[in-house]
């Protein structure tokens, strides 16, 4: 298998696509877009603390039932989404070209700059705040972290948590910041 890279149009060649319509163009900086210099690790699970659905690919598409879950009938109408999301067994999922901005960050601040939005690759992984995640994710999340960071000028990876902080808690207390980058020879991302 070849290794994981991100294409000329924004997308890996190893993950399965699914178009969320929850994006939009990266704002103009100069005459070019804004240059993708942070990624942002999110956990996500639907619903709360259950793996394997369908709920998180409905929400991303703007297909989720409010009827399904009583928790559902409090987002269904939010239009979110985020580039990756890696599932519980290491499926790579792909919603947005990482040249478009996906609507993952909402308000945020990273060392003084606001609207992460602009200049973000977000990854999703299927988990919560209470447990652990698994290896597959790591192992993937760390072919995932190489492919971007050869493909654009990431100078730092964090965790939602960092840049909204009070307001968001994930990747959560159970996310191993030391199992990022030791699976590849490239220099430490910042975190």
């Amino acid at each position: 298998m070849n290794p994981m890279a991100i294409n000329e149009t924004g997308f890996a060649n190893h993950a399965h696509w699914i178009a969320s319509p929850n994006f939009d163009s990266r704002p103009i900086e100069g005459h070019t877009p804004a240059a993708i210099s942070l990624i942002v690790i999110h956990n996500i699970s639907l619903p709360p603390g259950q793996y394997g659905g369908n709920g998180i690919i409905e929400l991303f598409t703007n297909q989720l039932n409010p009827d399904e879950h009583p928790y559902y009938a409090e987002i269904y109408t939010r239009k979110v989404s985020s580039h990756f999301l890696i599932r519980r067994n290491g499926e790579l999922i792909q919603f947005v070209s990482c040249l478009d901005r996906a609507w993952h960050a909402g308000v945020s601040n990273w060392q003084g700059r606001e609207r992460c939005n602009d200049f973000s690759v977000g990854i999703e992984l299927e988990g919560s705040d209470f447990e652990a995640f698994e290896a597959n994710q790591y192992k993937v999340l760390n072919q995932l972290l190489a492919a971007i960071q050869a493909a654009y000028p990431i100078k730092s990876v964090v965790g939602h948590s960092d840049i909204a902080p009070g307001r968001k808690t994930d990747p959560g207390p159970h996310f191993d910041w030391a199992q990022l980058n030791k699976n590849f020879n490239n220099p430490p991302l910042s975190y």
